[in-house]
């Protein structure tokens, strides 16, 4: 077979790890640019709408419009709900809100939703009205609910028969009725009232005689997601209980909507990253979205940090006399100050980790926070014993090792305890402790650092 057969094969598109070869968007992109539309079709077509999502990623921000309009219709409401949000809304940006209208038509509620939320309201009215009034009923109703909620991440399209059928009627219904959904894994069961009282598995539909009654087959036990639930709390349950999909209810209990694994796994996977690049600051940390607002979202916290820094430089600034008669101190108090940092930012990370998970309830964070103090000041113990006798014996000054091991055990107690209080502090008021705990926890560690160790210092009047 030829080089260039080879290269059109689509398992060449692909690396070992499911990412799109450098290769292959350069050739794509090289035929985007010599406007040869139908060698970049060619190119693409074998592709998984979500790796064709990852393309218009991987290209540069100028080109993604050529991009689109070289792959024409290949660039179909599937590829639009694989794609970053980021990149979503710069596409959406340059259509009307016909074209707009006709992919929402294509895509499940909640994707729908995802793609026209963050839109300006005249731009967001316009493609509501271009919708038949089926689809606009139901991404308004959508979009009245909370972001981020149970209510914007379910979709309307799901099967729900009454408790009094059997599973053969169950199962006409499915044949006969072309307008229902085509992806689903369960049947919901509800009342006359629409609430739901069971859930059905297609397998067992399709493995019981058609005679019997359906609730005869159903699981009454079921696990009902409100309306207004937070999605990062939708993401734990399904976790816990191992479920493929749930039905959404409103305040009156009755069923409007399912929310699918499938969802959840993009909500898992959206709440982790954001807990991580939160905790440094740096806002989202999506590299595709706008510099302007990376800037102000980093900015914003930088500048939290230098009035943070200023306190800690103040402490020090008490310090000043006995600094100048003893200089050794400014080259160690890093060190103090630096350990604490890192250990409070160990402590820190856990804890977020474990009220995310709710693994750290009211129940038990009195227990979390001795388990904490005793690994803070074995840690710090440790640390202390080793600095402490490593400086005695480099500088030959036993006064100054005490001194510093002795900080860096305090240090190391005000770490642990930081990183647990600042976070269950701001969870307790209803603020994300990933957004802001560590600028706190590291403001305590450096100006607790550096007084204890120049406090402990001064009082053994090292210099004089």
């Amino acid at each position: 077979m030829s080089e260039t057969g080879l290269s059109d094969r689509p398992e060449t598109q692909l690396d070992e790890d499911d990412r799109l070869r450098p290769a292959f968007v350069r050739d794509v992109l090289a035929a985007v640019e010599a406007r040869d539309d139908a060698r970049a079709r060619e190119l693409v077509s074998p592709l998984h709408p979500a790796d064709l999502a990852d393309l218009f990623e991987l290209t540069p921000r100028e080109l993604r419009g050529t991009l689109t309009r070289a792959l024409g219709d290949l660039v179909d409401a599937d590829v639009f709900a694989e794609l970053n949000e980021h990149v979503r809304e710069e596409m959406v940006d340059t259509m009307n809100a016909t074209q707009v209208a006709d992919i929402a038509a294509e895509l499940d509620t909640d994707d729908a939703v995802a793609m026209i939320e963050d839109m300006e309201a005249d731009d967001q009215a316009a493609v509501l009205r271009a919708l038949d009034p089926d689809d606009r009923a139901a991404i308004e109703a959508a979009l009245s609910y909370p972001e981020e909620s149970a209510g914007r991440l379910m979709q309307r399209e799901l099967i729900a028969v009454p408790e009094h059928w059997t599973v053969g009627h169950t199962i006409d219904y499915l044949r006969e009725n072309q307008e229902l959904t085509t992806d689903f894994w369960e049947i919901f069961v509800v009342d006359p009232a629409h609430r739901p009282v069971g859930t059905c598995a297609l397998s067992w539909i399709l493995r019981t005689p058609r005679g019997v009654p359906i609730v005869d087959v159903m699981k009454r036990e079921q696990t009902l997601i409100p309306v207004d639930m937070d999605q990062e709390e939708v993401a734990l349950r399904f976790q816990k209980y191992a479920l493929i999909s749930a039905a959404v209810t409103d305040d009156s209990e009755r069923l409007v909507g399912m929310i699918t694994v499938d969802d959840i796994v993009h909500v898992i996977q959206e709440e982790a990253g954001e807990d991580i690049t939160r905790l440094s600051g740096a806002g989202d940390g999506d590299i595709n979205e706008p510099i302007g607002l990376t800037v102000r979202t980093r900015l914003t916290w930088l500048i939290v940090n230098l009035g943070t820094a200023v306190i800690a430089a103040s402490v020090v600034g008490l310090f000043e006399g006995t600094i100048a008669r003893f200089a050794l101190l400014a080259v160690l108090m890093p060190i103090v100050s630096g350990m604490g940092g890192n250990a409070g930012t160990q402590t820190l990370a856990v804890v977020v980790r474990a009220l995310a998970t709710n693994q750290l309830t009211s129940s038990n964070t009195v227990r979390m926070v001795f388990r904490e103090l005793r690994i803070a000041l074995a840690n710090g113990l440790s640390l202390g014993l080793l600095i402490g006798t490593g400086v005695g014996l480099v500088y030959g000054n036993p006064t100054l090792g005490l001194v510093i091991g002795a900080a860096m055990v305090i240090n190391n107690l005000v770490a642990g305890l930081a990183g647990i209080a600042v976070p269950v502090l701001l969870d307790r008021q209803d603020v994300d402790p990933a957004v802001s705990s560590a600028v706190f926890v590291t403001m305590a560690t450096d100006v607790m650092g550096f007084f204890s160790f120049l406090g402990l210092a001064t009082l053994a009047g090292l210099g004089q």
